[in-house]
């Protein structure tokens, strides 16, 4: 985005083929997706939608308990040197009693 303010051809490139100006640096798009570049004003902005997740996908409650996230183990029991919520849910393997005392 930086870019794009400080050069005004490349913002216009990135207006009228975002998909190759991505690819330029190193991010590629999938196949048969189309890429659309909008830029707000002043005077109008854009609230994007994303998709609607699939029905096999995870909840937001399943996936923080399995993308690093709280565990649901670690209560703050305070003390235990676990960094907040970090625990990653070892539960206690690794000599911390299952408090997050790994610092994981």
């Amino acid at each position: 985005m930086a870019d794009a303010w400080a050069d005004e051809a490349l913002k216009e490139r990135l207006l009228s083929d975002p998909a190759a100006v991505l690819k330029e640096r190193g991010i590629t798009t999938p196949p048969n997706v189309q890429i659309k570049t909008i830029e707000d004003t002043a005077d109008v902005m854009h609230l994007v939608l994303p998709m609607k997740p699939a029905a096999a996908e995870l909840s937001e409650e399943e996936l923080s308990t399995v993308a690093g996230g709280w565990c649901g183990g670690c209560h703050g029991c305070h003390g235990c040197g676990c960094r907040g919520c970090g625990c990653r849910g070892c539960g206690g393997g690794c000599g911390c009693g299952g408090c997050g005392g790994c610092a994981m």
